[in-house]
């Protein structure tokens, strides 16, 4: 049982799961290599099919004589939403979300990485060569979940290494005869009482 399950099982934090990835990502087993090889490799084939389509769009619009300015305007637009979404999907890996943003700022972004999600892919593609795309992120929450986890527990137990067993203390002989004393009724008391009743 490895170190992430065994303090799952003891009720500590558990890892959160990465898209693709669950939690391999922890112990890097459960085939963690190769899917990240099959996400680097997925995420570069979606983005040339992605380009592939786009350019056959722009042909479409060459076939149609919309004009050379329509033509730039439309690669401008998806070249700047391919680059926001690409640093919009990278920054997601390294850091969390505002939870104070806007929503309607939220709803424009996201549209716009809906154009241009050839960026997110290739920022997967990217990502995927170093780790598990958020896996430095999640590692360090975990990290700290599980340090805060091993205080309070800690502070709720104490220390068991920083306790001393207490020393048993061994009967003396003056002890054992008195007690074999009382039970044999041979004491200094019994023995008057019986002289007593004797007279």
């Amino acid at each position: 049982m490895s170190d992430a399950q065994r303090t799952a099982a003891q009720g500590g934090p558990e890892p959160e799961e990465i898209r693709f990835f669950g939690t391999t990502w922890v112990e890097h087993d459960g085939g963690y290599g190769l899917r990240r090889v099959g996400v680097a490799v997925g995420s570069l084939v979606l983005a040339a099919a992605g380009a592939a389509v786009l350019r056959f769009a722009f042909q479409g619009l060459e076939i149609a004589e919309v004009g050379s300015f329509v033509n730039v305007l439309v690669v401008a637009g998806f070249a700047v939403c391919s680059a926001l979404a690409f640093r919009r999907t990278w920054d997601g890996f390294v850091r969390r979300a505002d939870p104070s943003a806007d929503s309607g700022a939220e709803r424009s972004m996201q549209s716009l990485m809906m154009i241009g999600f050839i960026g997110t892919l290739l920022a997967y593609f990217c990502r995927s060569l170093a780790e598990a795309p958020g896996e430095k992120l999640r590692r360090a929450e975990y990290e700290a979940a599980r340090e805060r986890y091993s205080r309070r527990r800690e502070s709720r137990a104490g220390n068991p290494a920083a306790r001393k067993p207490k020393p048993t203390s061994k009967p003396t002989s003056t002890s054992k005869s008195k007690a074999q004393s009382k039970s044999n009724g041979t004491g200094a008391g019994s023995g008057t009482k019986a002289g007593k009743k004797r007279r």
